[in-house]
């Protein structure tokens, strides 16, 4: 399970990393967010990956053993960057939209590639 997730997470990132070094603004776009899903997944494995576990303590009069529980911080994290990551890429394709308005094309450096 954690060869494939870092499978994942690699092929993820570097896939995020190529979009992001194409000249065309909505391949950036999507190479930044193919990047922060890959971070969305480093954080969550970061917690341990547990299948069934609850994340929160119950009972504080047994003893803790911190193998039985989830950790609900990263949880947490995820949550919050996926919620903030659906905002910047809204935000991005609004300044895209913009950007090609007023130069007339998607190009990073607003040239074509022959000019």
């Amino acid at each position: 399970m954690e060869l494939i997730l870092a499978l994942g997470i690699g092929i993820l990132m570097s896939a995020g990393v190529w979009l992001l070094l194409r000249p065309r603004t909505f391949q950036v776009i999507i190479g930044l967010s193919l990047i922060g899903y890959a971070v969305n997944l480093f954080l969550f494995a970061m917690g341990r990956l547990r299948s069934g576990m609850p994340p929160v303590l119950r009972d504080t009069k047994t003893p803790v053993i911190p193998e039985t529980y989830a950790d609900p911080v990263p949880q947490a994290l995820v949550l919050t960057a996926i919620v903030i990551g659906f905002a910047l890429t809204a935000l991005f394709l609004v300044v895209l939209l913009t950007s090609r308005g007023i130069t007339g094309t998607d190009h990073i450096d607003g040239q074509e590639a022959g000019e």
